[in-house]
């Protein structure tokens, strides 16, 4: 069955989630984190994600956006700036304007033009997302932007895969689902989606019971792998 819909995961797949702390660490305020932001940034993601699939699993669900924050406070504490508040206020409102990577604009209009389906499949809240979807200036590309608030779970749960084929209408064989996520992709694999693993840090393949169906260094390869 051909690709109908190509569907996104955002922040990492689409948006760098290191360019806050980047960006932060280049401005005079914030100099004391110019030689570790990289490891400020790794860690504010890992706990982020690590806080999506403990709150799922117990059901204790919060948005995106507060997750976001309790990781931040965990990684700067770490950092040893548990207390700079103005650093911690300068990272959260950069995360709200995260630059694509150079090569998304192109892949999303080489697909709309050939009439596919696109979309966002995110944690994020959807203020998260416009915002991000905003700064980037990809909203013309995207058909719809989907996020997890409206089952009130976070990935990899099932529920939020649904939200696809209850948006577009569309068979999971149609479907092919974009991470740069290893454990997204191999989930969502799992679950019945075409699935590409954007693997844009080289990393080991995670050990669970899927693989993802493709890997990519980056998007740029998504058109052909849609079958156009």
């Amino acid at each position: 069955m051909p690709i109908t819909t190509c569907v996104f995961d955002a922040y990492g797949t689409l948006f760098d989630v290191a360019a806050a702390a980047r960006q932060a660490a280049g401005e005079p305020d914030f100099v004391a984190i110019r030689d570790n932001w990289q490891a400020l940034a790794e860690n504010w993601r890992q706990k982020q994600l690590q806080y999506t699939w403990l709150r799922a699993v117990t059901g204790a669900h919060d948005d995106f956006w507060q997750v976001t924050q309790d990781g931040l406070d965990w990684a700067l504490e770490k950092a040893g700036h548990g207390g700079d508040a103005a650093l911690r206020e300068r990272l959260l409102a950069l995360y709200w304007e995260l630059a694509c990577y150079p090569e998304v604009p192109a892949v999303l209009q080489k697909l709309k033009s050939q009439g596919m389906n696109t979309a966002i499949l995110s944690n994020g809240s959807p203020k998260m997302l416009a915002g991000a979807v905003n700064s980037a200036g990809i909203g013309a590309l995207l058909d719809d932007t989907l996020s997890v608030e409206s089952v009130g779970v976070f990935k990899p749960d099932a529920r939020v895969y649904d939200l696809v084929a209850k948006r577009f209408g569309c068979g999971k064989a149609e479907v092919l689902f974009v991470s740069s996520n290893g454990w997204d992709a191999a989930c969502a694999t799992g679950y019945g989606f075409g699935c590409v693993w954007v693997n844009r840090a080289g990393d080991p393949v995670d050990r669970l019971p899927w693989r993802p169906t493709h890997e990519l260094p980056d998007l740029t390869g998504i058109p052909a792998l849609a079958g156009l």
